[in-house]
């Protein structure tokens, strides 16, 4: 959550031109709700029933830029099914960091804490040994400006 990967999807896309899907847009088209409407009506495991069956059904032979929603790590068969799609690069980034790209966001609704530099804190530290077991290598794109986190991108998943 806040470290790019929507923005920093569309760039690579845009850059490669292959397709860019988000699983986060492509659960609330499948819904026909918002992901905080989806929380709100149906919980948060619902969510993650939608957005395991998004990734499921990505055909892991067309290529594309894929951007996932920060807990799809969260569930052993999305991680796996993540490497399996192709190379899975973690953007990471400071607390801080993350809570200044998102705090004027009020759609996230992991965040409607009383302390949402907390809730990201206890997020990460849940997440993060998940995203080390997930990624084939991390980016830290604090501080990085956008183009700079793309070419660096480029550059690495070349020389793969």
């Amino acid at each position: 959550m806040g470290t790019g990967k929507t923005t920093i999807g569309r760039r690579l896309a845009s850059r490669t031109g292959k397709p860019f899907a988000d699983t986060d847009a492509i659960v609330v088209e499948r819904a026909g709700l918002s992901i905080a409407e989806i929380f709100r009506l149906h919980g948060e495991s619902a969510f993650r029933d939608l957005e395991s069956e998004v990734l499921a059904s990505l055909d892991p032979t067309e290529p594309r830029i894929l951007s996932t929603g920060g807990g799809i790590v969260l569930r052993p068969e999305n991680r796996e099914r993540l490497r399996a799609l192709g190379l899975v690069v973690w953007l990471r980034a400071s607390p801080a960091e993350i809570l200044a790209r998102i705090s004027r966001n009020t759609q996230r609704p992991l965040m409607q804490t009383p302390d949402p530099a907390a809730t990201i804190r206890e997020l990460l530290t849940t997440r993060e040994p998940l995203y080390r077991e997930t990624a084939h290598w991390t980016l830290e794109t604090t501080g990085l400006p956008i183009p700079e986190t793309v070419h660096r991108i480029l550059v690495r998943s070349r020389d793969r």
